[in-house]
């Protein structure tokens, strides 16, 4: 077994849990082979270079190995390696979004019923002490 299909490969290499969601994955344009968008039946073989793109994440790896099967995470992970300028920016990504604040962050604790009904009454134009 030197090549095997596109979603098939992604989710033996577990960057997708069903194989179904592999190839939605592959048809919403999220994944490249060699620079270009591809079908899910498009083959891989060892050396093509593929573009993951999952959420924010974009990852570029290289093939290193074929499986038509999913097995443990362990073995997974020997079936690409991914490359140091695609390492280096999925680091600093996770280092912004650690770094930033989260949403909401600034608006303090959940109000109080007083509180609460305070700000209902200041939304709707009536003060009540």
């Amino acid at each position: 077994m030197e090549r095997v299909r596109l979603d098939k490969w992604l989710w033996a290499a577990r960057f997708a849990k069903t194989r179904s969601a592999a190839t939605e994955l592959v048809l919403a344009g999220h994944v490249k082979v060699g620079g270009e968008r591809v079908k899910p039946a498009r083959e891989v073989a060892v050396g093509d270079t593929v573009e993951v793109r999952i959420g924010p994440i974009r990852r570029v790896v290289v093939v290193t190995g074929v499986a038509e099967r999913r097995g443990a995470a362990k073995v997974a992970a020997t079936l690409y390696e991914e490359t140091p300028e695609s390492r280096e920016e999925r680091e600093r990504l996770s280092l912004e979004r650690r770094l930033a604040r989260p949403l909401g962050a600034d608006l303090g604790a959940r109000p109080t019923k007083l509180e609460r009904r305070r700000l209902d009454a200041l939304r709707r134009g009536q003060r009540r002490r």
